[in-house]
């Protein structure tokens, strides 16, 4: 890969990427993830009646709450004026697994691909915040940008 990484100077400093000369064009991410959880425990999270209440009402107002404030969380971020932020949650009982998809969109010089990122990882934690006095056990796995619209670099869809 010849490319470099843009968050680092010629000197090697950490620095936020200069935006002013790319247009402002409107810009879509989506990206997903799952928490793997003991069967009993997907139970209560499909049922509604855990301890906590609502764990999937709760975890996606948590995950678009995340992506709003992405730019605090993550040093080199800029804050991004989002136009939209969904968030879905999908039961897999194979696996004993909640999938959380998130689609983030805004107008704007630069993407939104950590915003989306960070809804579905705040969203999975607010789970496992839920749950956890039943399944210390659960494990978040395959968090990953399946997909970016908009930008000089292009689109961008995960194999």
């Amino acid at each position: 890969m010849a490319e470099k990484l843009t968050h680092f100077d010629e000197r090697g400093a950490a620095r936020m990427v200069d935006v002013a000369d790319k247009a402002e064009t409107h810009r879509v991410a989506v990206a997903a993830g799952r928490i793997r959880m003991l069967p009993q425990t997907l139970a209560l999270v499909e049922s509604g009646t855990a301890k906590k209440g609502d764990v999937l009402g709760v975890a996606r107002v948590a995950a678009i709450l995340g992506a709003k404030r992405t730019a605090e969380l993550v040093p080199l971020c800029h804050p991004v004026p989002l136009t939209s932020v969904a968030v879905e949650f999908s039961i897999d009982r194979e696996a004993n697994a909640v999938e959380c998809r998130a689609t983030v969109e805004c107008t704007a010089r630069t993407g939104v691909e950590m915003e989306a990122l960070t809804a579905v990882q705040v969203g999975l934690l607010t789970i496992y915040d839920m749950c956890k006095a039943v399944d210390r056990g659960m494990t978040m796995e395959a968090i990953r940008l399946l997909e970016k619209r908009g930008g000089k670099s292009g689109p961008y869809v995960a194999a």
